[in-house]
C-alpha cells in the first residue's frame, strides 16, 4: 500500500489535482480566528473524499479521524488552515515561471493541501492505520492566534496521544524543538496637556521610551538562546499635545522554559519599578499570547521520532535535513511532555508578505513526504 512505487505512481496521477486545490485553497481568506470560509471548505472536501468521521470544533479545526488497530492511541497530523494576512475578501493569486504567488501560499496552504492529498490516498485505500489517526486542518497557528487550534485538539485528546506532527516551513527543515514566546502590550496613560502651556507635565510617549530603555538593558540568561523585541509603538494625538497615551507590542522568546520564567520575572520588575516611581500615571500590562516551551520530553522517544521523520524527508527529496528550534503548533505537544516535530513539504520564498510564493514543481517532493510521514502508521 505505502511501497515507493505506488507512492509515486499516486503523485504523478494527482499532481494536477493537487494544484488545482492549492489554487482554490489559496484564494480563500483565514485570518486568525476567522478560519471559517476554509474550515468548511476542508470539511466538504473530506466528505467528498469519503471521510466517515470529520467534524469542526469550536476552535474551528477541521479533525479527519481514522481509528486505528488500537484505538486508544492517537497521532496528530495537522497543518494550519490560517494565515496572517487580515483580507476577508478573496486572496489574490497567479502562476508565473514556475511558480505560485499568494499570501499563505506556503505559510500555510501547500503544506496543508499536501496533507490532504495523502488523505485521500489513505482513504481510498481503506486500510486501517496501527493506532488512530487524526488528521487535522487547524486553526489559529499564526500571531495571536496563539496556537488556539493545537491548544484545541490537546484539550480534546491529551493523554491518548502518542506523537504530533505538523506540516509547516520549508522542505529541508525539520524543528524538534519549541521555542516559547510571552507577548504582551503595554500601555502607559498620564494627565497630558499643551505643548507649550503645560509645558512640564509627563508625556506618555516620553515615558514609554525610559520603559523601553530599561527593557533593552536587560541581559538575556545564557543558558539558551534568549531574544526579545518591541515590534509596535504608538501613541498621542497632535504634535502641540503632550501625549496622555502610548502603548507597545513586547515579546521575549526561547526554547527554554527557565529562561522564560527568568525574562517574565525581569520584564514584571521593569514595569513594578516604574510604576512605583512617580505619582499620577497608569501603566498597564495586557497578556496577548504565551507560547510554551519544551516540557519533560523523553528525549530517547522524540529522537526517535525525529530520525524517522528526516529519513523519509532525506528519501523523497535526496537532500540534507536541518534539525532546529522554532514556534510552530508542535509548542504544545512539547510542552506536555509528547514527541513532536514541525517539518515542510515545498519550498518557497518570502513568506508573511504579499509577494510570498512555492516551487510549483516542488509539490510533488512534499506530497510524497507527507504520503511517506502517514504511511509509517500503517501495517
Amino acid at each position: 500500500m505505502f511501497s515507493q512505487q505506488q507512492l509515486k505512481q499516486y503523485t504523478e496521477s494527482h499532481f494536477d489535482q493537487a494544484i488545482e486545490l492549492l489554487k482554490t485553497l489559496g484564494q480563500i481568506p483565514a485570518p486568525s480566528h476567522k478560519e471559517e470560509k476554509r474550515a468548511r471548505f476542508c470539511l466538504e472536501w473530506f466528505q467528498s473524499q469519503g471521510a466517515r468521521d470529520v467534524y469542526v470544533d469550536p476552535a474551528q479545526n477541521v479533525v479527519c479521524r481514522i481509528p486505528g488497530q488500537d484505538p486508544e492511541p492517537v497521532v496528530v497530523i495537522m497543518a494550519h488552515t490560517d494565515v496572517v494576512f487580515p483580507d476577508e475578501t478573496a486572496l489574490p493569486l497567479r502562476e508565473e515561471d514556475g511558480r505560485i504567488f499568494a499570501p499563505g501560499i506556503g505559510d500555510d496552504t501547500a503544506n496543508l493541501v499536501n496533507l490532504m492529498m495523502a488523505a485521500k490516498y489513505v482513504l481510498e485505500q481503506e486500510c486501517q492505520p496501527k493506532v488512530t489517526l487524526l488528521l487535522v486542518a487547524n486553526a489559529c497557528e499564526e500571531g495571536l492566534g496563539n496556537l488556539k487550534g493545537s491548544r484545541r485538539i490537546w484539550q480534546d485528546y491529551g493523554s491518548r496521544i502518542r506523537e504530533w506532527i505538523s506540516f509547516d516551513g520549508n522542505l529541508g527543515d525539520c524543528v524538534n524543538r519549541a521555542v516559547g514566546s510571552h507577548r504582551y502590550q503595554v500601555t502607559v496613560k498620564v494627565q497630558g496637556g499643551h505643548s507649550y502651556g503645560d509645558f512640564g507635565r509627563e508625556n506618555a510617549i516620553a515615558l514609554l521610551a525610559e520603559i523601553i530603555h530599561d527593557l533593552y538593558r536587560i541581559t538575556p540568561p545564557g543558558e539558551s538562546k534568549t531574544t526579545y523585541n518591541v515590534g509596535t509603538i504608538e501613541g498621542g494625538t497632535t504634535v502641540n499635545s503632550i501625549a496622555q497615551e502610548a502603548r507597545m507590542l513586547y515579546e521575549f522568546r526561547s526554547a527554554s522554559q527557565a529562561c522564560l520564567k527568568e525574562m517574565e520575572e525581569r520584564f514584571q520588575e521593569v514595569i513594578r519599578t516604574w510604576r512605583e516611581s512617580g505619582e499620577g500615571r497608569d501603566i498597564s500590562v495586557e497578556i496577548l499570547g504565551i507560547r510554551p516551551g519544551n516540557g519533560p520530553v523523553d528525549e530517547e522517544k522524540l529522537n526517535a521520532l525525529t530520525q524517522a521523520n528526516v529519513a523519509v524527508i532525506e528519501a523523497c527529496t535526496q537532500g540534507p535535513v536541518t534539525v532546529k528550534a522554532a514556534s510552530t503548533d508542535a509548542n504544545i505537544p512539547l510542552s506536555e511532555g509528547i514527541p513532536a516535530n514541525t517539518f515542510g513539504t515545498v519550498r518557497g520564498d518570502l513568506a508573511h508578505t504579499r509577494e510570498e510564493w512555492i516551487e510549483t514543481a516542488s509539490m510533488k517532493e512534499g506530497m510524497l513526504v507527507a504520503l511517506g510521514t502517514l504511511g509509517r502508521y500503517f501495517p
